[in-house]
Parts: structure tokens; sequence; C-alpha cells
């Protein structure tokens, strides 16, 4: 399945009308680094990393940013935090609520003991017990829900009503989408200065588009002429059709993947505003792919990646991506797979070797 092209970069609203939350500001650069320096003391900057059988494979250097050792196990403790440092005491106080697939609820769960604060995650009955023992684990509590029923969104204003507090989606959040943004600042920072000046592409995995909008708020402020690329899991591949279309579309009810981090409706609605205009391509992987990158990272790279972390490593293993020779970075964004899961996937004889 070949990248499909976005057709136009006009500038960014300074607002969109969000079909359930009202009127919200569309975050911009700015926000990314006022994000940047609210985190610097929380979290870890992950580093840059590279492997020299990738770049044989890729035909270019690769630089991984892997998130997957992150805190928390994914970027999502970057959004989650922010969000709640940006909140008014008083009304960080009344608690918060999410609604997650595992790895935002989780974020929020340790955002919010470290606050100090109460939180609410409305997760999928289906999720992955690793994740949901952890967000309890730091004194969260769990709704759960099924996900080819019911909506998160709508159990998550329900909560809002009944408790008070303040709702903090995964994507749809200007000081969320800000703070996401830093794993791209964080990587221009960081990349030695000739590696900057022939980056081509900046891939990352995609769901609702949240960290990929907020990387392209960093990417179009620092270094403009670098391609925006999404990974995402088949049959969750919204975002490479509504690229192709112009609108949000929807997933199929029935659709399946291993990526469980990934298992977005439809795009998120301020992430696709900007990701609208700043993003070039997106590409979809198969689960048989995601095994193949998920065994190169643990055989190769000697990282633990989750399947949604994996999917840009698949799509460039795949040759979904074309580097052209260039630099390319690539975010591996979390690492929080339930090991059963773990052992089916090596087990599995869907697992392709190396290089093909």
């Amino acid at each position: 399945m070949p990248p499909i092209q976005a057709r136009t970069r006009p500038g960014l609203p300074t607002t969109i009308h969000h079909d359930m939350l009202g009127e919200m500001r569309v975050p911009g650069f700015a926000d990314v680094e006022r994000a940047a320096r609210a985190l610097a003391p929380h979290i870890v900057r992950t580093p840059l990393l590279r492997n020299a059988r990738l770049d044989e494979l890729a035909g270019a250097p690769v630089w991984l940013k892997p998130e997957c050792l992150q805190v928390t196990g994914s970027f999502k403790a970057r959004g989650a935090l922010n969000a709640l440092l940006a909140m008014e005491q008083g009304v960080r106080a009344r608690g918060v609520i999410a609604y997650s697939t595992g790895n935002h609820g989780q974020a929020i769960a340790w955002a919010a003991r470290r606050l100090g604060v109460e939180a609410t995650i409305v997760m999928p009955a289906d999720a992955p017990r690793n994740k949901v023992e952890r967000a309890l684990a730091q004194g969260a509590r769990v709704v759960h829900y099924d996900r080819r029923h019911e909506s998160r969104e709508t159990i998550g204003m329900r909560l809002l009503d009944e408790t008070g507090g303040t709702l903090v989606p995964p994507g749809d959040h200007p000081d969320v989408l800000a703070a996401q943004g830093t794993v791209a600042l964080e990587a221009l920072e960081d990349l030695p200065a000739g590696a900057l000046a022939n980056l081509g592409t900046f891939a990352a995995p995609c769901g609702g588009g949240g960290m990929i909008a907020g990387c392209g708020l960093a990417i179009e402020a620092m270094h403009a002429g670098t391609r925006l690329v999404a990974a995402e899991p088949a049959g969750f591949d919204d975002t490479v059709r509504s690229l192709q279309s112009g609108r949000r579309e929807t997933n199929a009810p029935g659709a399946t993947s291993l990526c469980d981090a990934l298992q977005a409706v439809t795009p998120a609605e301020l992430p696709f505003a900007i990701n609208g205009r700043y993003l070039d391509a997106a590409c979809a992987v198969t689960d048989a792919e995601v095994i193949a990158a998920v065994r190169f990272a643990l055989e190769e790279l000697r990282l633990l990646v989750e399947p949604g972390g994996a999917v840009a490593l698949a799509a460039l293993l795949a040759g979904r991506i074309d580097l052209a020779g260039r630099d390319a970075v690539l975010v591996l964004s979390g690492g929080n797979v339930d090991l059963s899961l773990l052992q089916t996937m090596l087990q599995s004889t869907a697992a392709a070797p190396h290089g093909t």
C-alpha cells in the first residue's frame, strides 16, 4: 500500500470547533517549547540510537527515538503530565478523567499520583492486562467499556458530569498535543549537525494522531523540509484514508489488530486539523509485519517495543517508507507489551526473517 500524499500545506487556524468539547485552541510551536520546559524535570529525555543492520536495510542512516524507555513505558507520559501541570490548582484538585486503550490511561494515573490528585480511567474491557494493572497500581479508578458497542467519549463525558473532574483525552487537548511534540523537538535538537542537514523523513506511529500532529508543529518550525510520515496498523488506517479523502474517515467496527494502542475509531479532531496540513504521507502495515518489527527490535536493537510502538519500524522494514538515501528519525512510541502476547508473537510463524 503506497503512502498517500497530502495535497496542501496552508497555515493553521487558531481555534477549531470540537463536536463534544466545543471551541478548542489549536496549539503552536511556542506551546511545544513551553511543554518541553515544564516536563524537563520529570521525564526521560530519550536518546537517539543507531543500528548498523537497520541502516543497511534502510539504505540510509536511521535515528531511533525509543519512547519505550520513557517513564510509564511510552510517550504518553509527556502529554498526560503537561496537561495536569497546565491546570489551575483548584481545577486539578477536583480530579481528572481520561479514556484510553492503555498507555494514555496509565500515564494519566502516573501524573495524577505524582501531583496528588484522583484519576478515573475509562479503558476497554479487552485492554492488555498489564496496562490495566499499572493504572490501578498508580491508584487510579478504572471503568471498563465494550469498545465495539460503547463510546468511550460518551462514557468520559458522563463521568465528567458525575464527578466534576476535568476530562483529559489522549489527543484532543492542546496541552497534551503540544507535549507530544517534544518528541520531535528533542530529536531535532539532539541530531548531529550533519544528520540534521541531511534529514529527509520523520516517521512515527499514529492512532488518534496526537503525537504525529504535535511533532508536525515542531518539525514545521525547526526543519520544515522534513517529510512527516504516519504509520498505522492495517484495519485501523483511518489516517491513510482521511488524507486521501480530506475528511475524517472511520474504521470498520469489526477490525482487529495486535496494535491495541492504535485502535482509534477515527482521527481525533484537533490532531486532524493539524495533520491535514502538515502530514506528508501515511501508510499501513499488517500484523505479520508488526511481529517482524517487534522481533527485530528485540534481536537487533535489544529493545522491547509493543506492537503499536513498532508500526513505523515495521513500515520501514517492509519497504513502505522510502528514505531516498537521506537521514531519518523514527519513533518507537511504547514498550508496554503483555508478556503472554509477546510470547505468542515470538512463536508465531508469521514472523519473517530479517531483511525479507
